[in-house]
């Protein structure tokens, strides 16, 4: 099985390169990628990539390793800000449904623009794994960090309890490519008045 694990933030990336200080690292157009392997009954070679912050890197780097890995199973792994009062920081959230919220429609339909870009995705695959601390839900993503006045709106509208950067780009490519996908996003802070 191919796994291939994208890690966006440079925060993130500059984690995940302590906690494998040996990583053999390689270039893309992208970012740094090395490949490590997993100790289980089989071992499993896993492919990490830095993908860099926002929609735009996310897309190209999730159509990269697409295109010259043929993963079979996208991950993605990182944080992302909660709304105070909805959702506990160190809440890790399995993302089933992405949003990208922060489209302006001017010649047409805002709300059709959002919702072409919305992916449901398929965690059927996983089962009904029972994980204490986690949420199972929608993540809402913007090329920008939450602003206290948008959090109402996305309550309101969408039921969101938290946002990233680059998760909504991520699960619309892999969607398109017909890639298994996974996201994994811990709250590590909460946003409020």
């Amino acid at each position: 099985m191919k796994i291939i694990v994208i890690i966006s933030a440079n925060a993130e990336w500059r984690a995940v390169k302590e906690l494998f200080p040996n990583l053999e690292l390689q270039q893309t157009p992208f970012g740094e990628f090395a490949t490590i392997s997993i100790a289980t009954r089989h071992p499993t070679p896993v492919t990490l990539f830095h993908g860099g912050w926002g929609k735009i890197s996310a897309a190209a780097t999730a159509q990269y390793a697409i295109d010259h890995f043929h993963p079979d199973l996208l991950i993605n792994l990182g944080t992302c800000g909660g709304f105070a009062g909805r959702i506990e920081s160190g809440t890790i959230i399995i993302v089933e449904r992405t949003l990208v919220y922060d489209i302006i429609e001017q010649m047409g339909d805002s709300d059709e623009a959002i919702e072409h870009y919305a992916t449901d995705i398929d965690l059927s695959w996983l089962g009904e794994a029972r994980l204490q601390s986690v949420f199972r839900g929608l993540l809402v993503s913007a090329d920008r960090d939450i602003v206290v006045e948008d959090i109402p709106i996305l309550i309101e509208k969408y039921g969101a309890v938290a946002a990233d950067w680059e998760s909504g780009a991520i699960a619309w490519v892999a969607k398109k490519n017909g890639t298994r996908l996974l996201i994994l996003r811990g709250v590590t802070d909460l946003v409020g008045a």
